[in-house]
């Protein structure tokens, strides 16, 4: 299975008054350990989001679980660790780990779902799917 890494350092500006990792800035790391993993496949989300284009193809997260473990802390180096856990048809579902070193701060399951331009959910690409099946 391949998991890819995002190293990701904790700013003031993403912690709560007491300095410790505030809630939302969980779901904005994951998110962008997510986007890099797909950027690292050749997966351009930004090429196939045209919502004018019949054939756009955007990513929408379907469903979201996060499991806080520990806190993060102002100044962290955290490392968002993403693989994919299941794909079928439009869908497929991403678990995510955030670490200080070795210590899990939080983990995710993520269900992201392809939609075409109409917001209706669209299988992958054939190419697309492939690229995201081979990093299993």
């Amino acid at each position: 299975m391949t998991v890819h890494r995002l190293a990701i350092r904790v700013y003031f500006e993403d912690t709560d008054a007491g300095g410790i990792l505030y809630h939302g800035s969980h779901m904005r790391f994951f998110e962008r350990g997510r986007t890099e993993f797909l950027r690292d496949l050749g997966i351009s989300q930004s090429a196939t989001a045209d919502r004018t284009d019949p054939d756009a193809l955007l990513f929408v997260v379907r469903k979201f679980s996060i499991e806080y473990r520990k806190p993060g802390l102002l100044d962290d180096l955290l490392t968002v660790e993403t693989e994919i856990a299941s794909i079928s048809g439009p869908r497929f579902t991403v678990s995510q780990r955030l670490l200080r070193e070795n210590d899990l701060i939080a983990s995710a399951e993520v269900e992201v779902v392809a939609i075409a331009g109409n917001g209706r959910p669209r299988r992958l690409p054939p190419a697309m799917a492939t690229l995201i099946e081979g990093a299993r």
